[in-house]
């Protein structure tokens, strides 16, 4: 059968029409085509978008878990298409064969019922404590020999062999821990996947390092529980912006002798530790020191003998400066390699081992992401970056000196990667807004040695699809800021279309990426029907612009964000079918802070918000995280004022809805209480909805959990949509 393109062309050919006129005509002609054709495509049904019935649409593929070696991979098969259970095998690099996974080589410890259990590679589980308190955080030595833990805020060691219980410190009480992390240190430095643990063996099994903490000077924040005739208090030690924070003191117990050498600080001094990293011959600790304003990081090797620290890396910014997430440290200590934004950009650097700059091996105005494998033998370095373009990571290979910059990956794709133990292969699992997922092994060369699997279903061509797209929008002074669009389903050129602002908004934590959203395909698809334009936007300090964009919000949380969101608003209002009249923004944490603030702040844009688990003024929220770009606020407090919510509020117009959950030990709901305070004594109209018992979030609670998504579907139909709730769309 000829093409569409073919019969319309003889068509126009059978009549004397002019080259101009000719074009017109086809251009209007292939048009009306391809809406033929789309009209020919079958719509989504409910159950396709809603009930995540993916048959025929998406195929489930296999999760790429990592390297066996340089020549297997493994991946995690799924047993059905629920996705939910899957099959671990290991896949030969040159055949493609696949074997199951039998776990021959790793050992574990656990607690299960408060007590530490070991299971050693293919055999049984042994039990290793058995007393009536908690340990937590059991961590085997490198020569699989012991196993150490905290409990009741002590460091101990057991041997695994004969059950020898050992206790390592002894000041462990309510407001002192021993490798155990204040709260702060937990949240905001070690980060929640360490579970508040802070110790780290040496690699020769005899000694630990750790921190010491006192929660003495520590503010003390209450936190009401409401289950039960009386209710309850739980306390938490939680130092707001410019409190005393946790004094801090850093040790190395020797195994053996229990004995404790503390590194040469003083813990009077205002001042912050983070990740510390053991050398490769455990001759030397590396630990990372900032001073309280956290523009100075200086990196110290300390003598595990006497304490005594030496510097060997030394930043300092006009701004704040970031924790280094890793030290590469050579072999035979020819050095290290890090990563760092001091250029305005993330770069990765090569010093000498006492700290002197061998060379910059990465320049340019592009992200570094993180370095994946460091090849000595042939002083290559494989790395991730945002460089051909900011919404897309890429794998790179570089020499030492910075040259023979390749890149490895292919197309317009953001690729995740797994690189191979030596480097010799790796698999990507790439996509972009209008391509699923796939997952393809290459060889370091960039060349594919297979093709692993693609989810796209078969029928997925056969429907009529809501279109996605990524943009660019220019602020006035230059920043093309990315836009993440889905379009309603059946557009009328003569209609106005209500908007969905989903965002975060926080400092380097863009949600702007070119990449296919399985997850959300069903409920997009759903809101494009329904007549939604769905948008998600990020701002000059997202990421997308490096350090350099970043600078601009210092010691200025709020501003610049809502500047560049209206802006783009603005741009959309005047150049998109967007009624002006439904700008529904909603984000939860930084992303409700920027919602409250869109809606007065920014009210002259935005009309609607749902703002969930908000700060709403910076005072009330912890001391690294809001120094880190507020600075205190006795040296910042015009910079404070002009951060919160409440100045703004005589701006409000719109409709913004309040969510929290009563119990949120991250960001309290004293900030939603105090907003709402101030909202009522200007006499605004508002909602609030409390989450008792909810934290920072409440998807461990089922029913919690889908209150809350109806009540955010309620909203919108009501507000945007203007029409009632489709009861199979209800959870």
């Amino acid at each position: 059968m000829n093409s569409p393109h073919f019969q319309i062309s003889s068509l126009i050919s059978r009549f004397k029409l002019s080259t101009q006129m000719r074009k017109q005509v086809l251009t209007i002609a292939l048009l009306a085509a391809a809406f033929a054709a789309q009209a020919q495509q079958k719509e989504l049904s409910t159950a396709q978008m809603l009930k995540n019935d993916r048959q025929g649409l998406m195929k489930q593929i296999p999760r790429v878990i990592g390297w066996q070696d340089d020549a297997h991979y493994m991946l995690a098969k799924p047993k059905s298409n629920s996705g939910f259970s899957a099959d671990t095998v290991v896949v030969d690099v040159k055949t493609g064969a696949e074997q199951p996974f039998v776990d021959k080589v790793s050992t574990e410890a656990y607690v299960k019922n408060k007590d530490i259990f070991y299971k050693p590679a293919g055999g049984v589980e042994v039990q290793l404590t058995h007393d009536a308190d908690e340990e937590k955080n059991p961590i085997i030595s490198p020569d699989g020999t012991k196993v150490a833990f905290t409990r009741k805020n002590d460091l101990y060691v057991i041997d695994i062999k004969s059950g020898t219980e050992k206790r390592l410190t002894t000041d462990g009480t309510d407001l002192i821990y021993n490798g155990w992390a204040s709260w702060v240190y937990y949240e905001e430095i070690l980060g929640r996947p360490s579970k508040y643990r802070a110790f780290w063996w040496n690699p020769d099994s005899k000694q630990i390092a750790y921190m010491h903490f006192n929660d003495t000077k520590v503010p003390l924040f209450p936190i009401y529980g409401s289950d039960g005739q009386h209710g309850y208090v739980e306390n938490t030690r939680y130092p707001k912006a410019g409190d005393p924070n946790p004094e801090v003191k850093v040790g190395i117990v020797n195994i053996e002798t229990a004995k404790t050498t503390w590194t040469d600080f003083n813990e009077k001094d205002d001042q912050y530790f983070g990740q510390p990293f053991w050398t490769a011959d455990g001759k030397s600790l590396w630990l990372q020191w900032m001073n309280r304003g956290q523009d100075h990081l200086v990196v110290y090797a300390i003598d595990p003998a006497t304490g005594n620290k030496k510097p060997v890396y030394d930043e300092q910014q006009q701004t704040w400066v970031d924790w280094l997430d890793n030290i590469n440290f050579l072999e035979n200590n020819k050095g290290y390699i890090v990563v760092s934004d001091k250029s305005g950009w993330m770069h990765i650097y090569r010093y000498d081992i006492n700290g002197k700059l061998i060379n910059q091996v990465t320049d340019g105005n592009w992200t570094v992401k993180d370095i994946q494998r460091i090849d000595e033998k042939n002083s290559t370095i494989y790395f991730t970056a945002r460089k051909e373009n900011s919404a897309r990571y890429d794998l790179y290979s570089v020499k030492f000196d910075g040259k023979e910059l390749k890149r490895l990956t292919f197309g317009d794709y953001n690729h995740t990667i797994s690189l191979s133990p030596s480097a010799n292969y790796f698999i990507s699992t790439y996509s972009n807004v209008s391509t699923p997922n796939r997952i393809t092994l290459l060889d370091n060369k960039g060349k594919v040695v297979r093709e692993i699997a693609d989810s796209k279903g078969d029928e997925l061509a056969q429907y009529q699809l809501a279109k996605t797209e990524l943009i660019r929008v220019k602020t006035a002074d230059g920043f093309d800021l990315p836009v993440l669009i889905t379009w309603p389903a059946k557009m009328d050129p003569n209609k106005k279309y209500p908007v969905l602002v989903s965002i975060y908004g926080g400092p380097n934590a863009g949600t702007v990426y070119d990449s296919w959203n399985w997850r959300s395909f069903g409920d997009n698809q759903w809101w494009a029907k329904e007549g939604l334009i769905q948008i998600a936007i990020d701002h000059r300090a997202s990421g997308h612009f490096g350090k350099m964009g970043q600078n601009y919000i210092h010691r200025d949380l709020g501003n610049w964000e809502i500047k560049d969101y209206s802006e783009v608003m603005k741009w959309l209002i005047a150049n998109k079918p967007i009624d002006k009249n439904k700008i529904c923004i909603t984000g939860f944490s930084y992303g409700g802070y920027t919602t409250c603030m869109a809606l007065t702040r920014g009210a002259d844009v935005f009309t609607h918000g749902i703002a969930g688990g908000s700060v709403t003024d910076w005072k009330l929220y912890d001391s690294h995280y809001t120094e880190r770009y507020m600075d205190a606020p006795a040296d910042n407090p015009e910079g404070y004022k002009v951060s919160a919510v409440a100045p703004y509020i005589k701006n409000y117009k719109g409709n913004l809805y309040i969510v929290h959950g009563n119990m949120d030990d991250n960001v309290h709901m004293q900030n939603s209480i105090q907003l709402i305070g101030a909202l009522q004594d200007q006499k605004k109209v508002f909602e609030f909805m409390i989450y008792p018992g909810g934290r920072h979030g409440w998807a461990n609670d089922r029913a919690k959990w889908a209150h809350f998504q109806n009540e955010k579907t309620r909203y919108y139909y009501q507000y945007l949509l203007e029409k009632p709730v489709p009861q199979e769309i209800l959870q």
